[in-house]
Parts: structure tokens; C-alpha cells; sequence
């Protein structure tokens, strides 16, 4: 399995006041930290190396985790510095870390899909990345992507348009290629990157269908504790 990146550097404005003393990767869900759901998870996924992009507070987050043994998991961390890069700067600054090809995981997010049907697609796809999609109709956010015939036409989380029913699911694969044409230390989103891969039919897309979940909100944290308690019995 490749490795996985988590973006676990936001400020996490939306979560405040739960956020203004700890990181969105060490709320409370379902009794346990969620970064620790999103670990556990990604073990009995297959995967073995996980790289933490982290920022704000980011030091409380490895003071959890360690280095992972306790998951079963190799786990080292990329640290924005004392400037936040963005989603994509941080993944710029890890690929030291990460090697030619990598799976994007956002730190809020919990999805339940197969991973290794992801990595699979990418690579049969050929493309410099693959983005998962949900056909979403506007149902949990703003629908943003283009999807046609099973083709990935647009990706524009800045100017939807209409047309566009499905949205980015939240898990992706990119090539460090993809990234050649960024400098370490720039800030960026790595929304830019996707949307100027799409328009270049350079971005895979794979539909998937069962809903994500996502602490980023109250209401998406609410949900999503409903979810992981059901989801373990408790």
C-alpha cells in the first residue's frame, strides 16, 4: 500500500472554541482523539507509512502519536514552520518523506472506502493523480466537480458552476511530479493543483458512493461521532 499524507495543519476556526487550545486532530470523538480513529482505520486499510503535515499546535498532535507503534504504523511528521504553507505547500515540504507516489487524506475527514480500489484506479489510470468523487447535488457542500461517463472533466472548489453534481470525497493519489513545478516553502492549495490538473486532463477520477464524514464543522463532527459509535457497537 502506499503511503498516506494527512493535513493535519489548519487553524480550525470553524471548531472554535473546542480548537483554540488543542488541534482539530485531538478532538474528542466517540472517546478517543480523532486522529486516533483516522490511524486505526488506516492500519486495517493495509496501509504502513503515514506522513502528518501539521501546523497550528502541531506538537500536541505528535506528543499522541508518537511514531506510531501503537497503530501499527510508521509514522514521522512535516511541520510547516512558523509560516502555514497551505494544503499543498505542506505536501510540497513532505515529499522527502513520501516518495514518487503518495494517497492525500485530510485530517478532518473519515471515509469509508477501500483504499486499496483507490490506489488500484490510479494506477491503471495512468494519470498524474486521482481524485474520489461523490455524486452529492449539493447534499453535504457545494458540488464541484465535474463527472462525466466516467471521466473527471473539472475540479473548481472556487467557482463551482452549475452542472456540476459531484464533489471531491476527500481522498486522493498524486505523483510528486505533479508538484515539480512548486518550490519548497511556497504556499499554496492543493484545490489549485487539482483544478489546473482537470483542466489539463491530468486528474483521474473515481466515483464512489458511500457518503464521507467530516469533523470540520459542529454539525460534521456531531454526525460523525454518530457514525464511528454506531460503527463500533458502542
Amino acid at each position: 500500500m502506499l503511503p498516506v499524507v494527512i493535513l493535519a495543519g489548519g487553524l480550525a476556526t470553524r471548531l472554535r472554541p473546542i480548537t483554540e487550545t488543542i488541534p482539530k486532530a485531538l478532538v474528542d470523538v466517540a472517546g478517543q482523539p480523532f486522529i486516533v480513529h483516522q490511524l486505526s482505520y488506516l492500519r486495517d486499510q493495509g496501509v504502513c507509512k503515514v506522513v502528518l503535515c501539521i501546523g497550528y499546535l502541531g506538537e500536541m498532535i505528535e506528543a499522541v502519536v508518537g511514531n506510531g507503534n501503537r497503530f501499527g504504523l510508521d509514522v514521522s511528521y512535516s511541520s510547516d514552520g512558523p509560516v502555514l504553507l497551505g494544503t499543498g505547500g505542506a505536501i510540497k515540504k513532505a515529499l522527502p518523506m513520501l516518495g514518487d507516489q503518495f494517497l492525500v487524506l485530510y485530517g478532518d475527514s473519515f471515509l469509508p472506502v477501500d483504499f486499496g480500489v483507490v490506489e488500484k484506479a490510479y494506477l491503471v489510470s495512468g494519470l498524474g493523480a486521482l481524485m474520489t468523487v461523490l455524486k452529492n447535488g449539493d447534499r453535504w457542500d457545494k458540488s464541484n466537480v465535474l463527472f462525466t461517463d466516467g471521466r473527471l472533466v473539472e475540479y473548481n472548489k472556487r467557482a463551482p458552476r452549475p452542472g456540476m453534481a459531484y464533489i471531491d470525497y476527500g481522498l486522493g493519489v498524486l505523483s510528486s511530479a505533479v508538484l515539480a513545478d512548486y518550490t519548497a516553502d511556497q504556499t499554496f492549495d492543493l484545490a489549485n493543483v487539482y483544478h489546473s490538473l482537470s483542466l489539463q486532463g491530468r486528474l483521474a477520477g473515481l466515483e464512489v458512493h458511500e457518503r464521507f464524514y467530516e469533523i470540520g464543522t459542529h454539525s460534521g463532527l456531531k454526525e460523525t461521532e454518530a457514525y464511528l459509535l454506531t460503527k463500533e457497537g458502542k
